[in-house]
């Protein structure tokens, strides 16, 4: 169900940013300016958040992951949460250069990461000195921030959800790079024409980014139940014909006995 612009307006998603500091290429979605700030057309933020919605509601379908970034203060805690809701990857405290472009590496650390919680249940930590310890300690707990919301990714996310294109611009970079598809929302200082499904949004006020990053979540929720469905008629097709073949092959049984009787 597409959210009503009534819901986006009460959020404040129109708000853009200072005049002075607006990406011309944001042009097509700002409606005017008023008290020298941008304000959104949001008819245009309602359509680009369905279109971007089906979408990513598509990938997810698949079973694929979708990488969430941010990493400013307004919007890491809504965006850490919603992606916990989906079960999907998220980096929410620092981008790591190369953590798309470099994921051998990156993956080697998240397995140093649980190389050394592993230590701590197996009787390691028991042999180390009081020093050690604590430096192995200090090292997990480091890897653990900025590394512990793509623990369990085992390969490149099939799409990001980016949160503020002109901050996570290493993410984007990377990103493009590999041909990874991005979505965005895209507020009135960025650059649009970087990603792949732009959401012209406010992306400072919480009101704001907690309505449109809940949109998305809502989105990939969807997809995932619908592949659940899938999965699980799938499997009771499957019972079903595993079943009508025993209850004929027992019935051939039945018919061959019988027919073996009558020429006796």
């Amino acid at each position: 169900m597409a959210v009503s612009t009534e819901k986006l307006l009460e959020a404040g998603v129109h708000f853009g940013h200072l005049t002075s500091k607006w990406n011309p290429k944001m042009a097509p979605y700002i409606f005017m300016e008023q008290n020298g700030i941008h304000i959104i057309d949001l008819n245009k933020t309602s359509a680009k958040l369905e279109d971007a919605k089906s979408a990513i509601a598509n990938i997810a379908r698949t079973g694929r992951k979708v990488m969430f970034v941010a990493t400013k203060k307004q919007a890491k805690d809504i965006l850490e949460e919603n992606a916990k809701k989906v079960n999907m990857p998220y980096v929410s405290q620092r981008w790591l250069g190369g953590m798309l472009t470099n994921f051998a590496t990156v993956r080697k650390s998240i397995k140093k990461m649980q190389a050394i919680e592993k230590m701590k249940t197996d009787g390691t930590f028991d042999n180390m000195n009081k020093k050690e310890r604590l430096m192995k300690t200090r090292e997990q707990e480091k890897l653990q921030r900025v590394l512990g919301g793509i623990e369990e990714l085992n390969r490149i996310p099939a799409a990001l959800f980016v949160v503020d294109v002109k901050r996570e611009h290493i993410a984007v970079k990377e990103a493009q790079k590999l041909n990874i598809p991005i979505f965005a929302i895209v507020d009135t200082n960025s650059d649009p024409t970087k990603v792949d499904y732009a959401i012209p949004g406010n992306d400072d006020s919480a009101k704001s980014l907690n309505i449109l990053i809940s949109e998305v979540t809502d989105a990939i929720a969807a997809g995932l139940q619908e592949r659940a469905q899938k999965k699980e008629q799938a499997k009771k097709d499957s019972d079903e014909a595993e079943l009508k073949a025993e209850e004929a092959k027992a019935a051939k049984a039945t018919a061959d006995a019988a027919a073996k009787t009558e020429e006796a």
